[in-house]
């Protein structure tokens, strides 16, 4: 983001998108809701296209920063066979995080996702943030030792995407950090062969 007010407003505007939903969502709503004053967010986001625009760019930050902190502290990803337990747990936490501290993102993001189906300027950006996840997963599987990391890594954002969409807006339980960390070493456990 370029300052911090288009952060607070960004903010202000995933928080309307998750509390009142795509139809909340007005320049004077999230002044109002970042405490700006009238005008605060057209001049950062003359217009609506603009302001979803921004809305998804902090998003994705939001997203990245929530798989940042899951991340071990040196950094690394898993590697090889052996470390699968440990992918498990990186991407049991990251998703349970998901679901539970930072739902608001996660409720936001699929507001945007439906709202990127009918709007061509809005679906780019929408894909290009999904590829860099995409691209993510599919790393991911190949230091894992998937013998078809881009398939399997397919496969394993359709999953998250089926467990976050159930245990956030469907009809699904949420699932303990313990039953994601079993769940995710199955699925790691069949891509990889081991």
């Amino acid at each position: 983001m370029s300052s911090q007010r288009a952060v607070a407003v960004a903010d202000a505007a995933i928080a309307i998108l998750a509390e009142r939903g795509m139809r909340g969502l007005t320049h004077r709503a999230v002044d109002e809701a970042a405490g700006l004053p009238p005008g605060s967010t057209s001049n950062h986001a003359r217009t609506r296209a603009a302001l979803l625009e921004l809305t998804l760019a902090r998003l994705a930050e939001r997203e990245e920063a929530v798989f940042t902190a899951a991340m071990p502290a040196d950094g690394g990803m898993p590697e090889g066979a052996g470390d699968v337990a440990r992918l498990a747990g990186l991407m049991a936490t990251t998703m349970h995080a998901a679901i539970t501290v930072h739902r608001e993102t996660t409720i936001a993001r699929y507001e945007l996702a439906l709202e990127a189906s009918r709007r061509p300027e809005l679906r780019k950006v929408y894909d290009e943030m999904g590829r860099r996840f995409r691209e993510q997963a599919v790393a991911a599987l190949a230091a894992a030792g998937s013998p078809d990391p881009v398939r399997h890594g397919r496969q394993m954002v359709a999953y998250v995407e089926g467990l976050l969409f159930d245990a956030v807006v469907g009809a699904g339980d949420v699932p303990t950090l313990e039953e994601l960390d079993a769940a995710f070493r199955e699925l790691l456990r069949i891509a990889t062969g081991t």
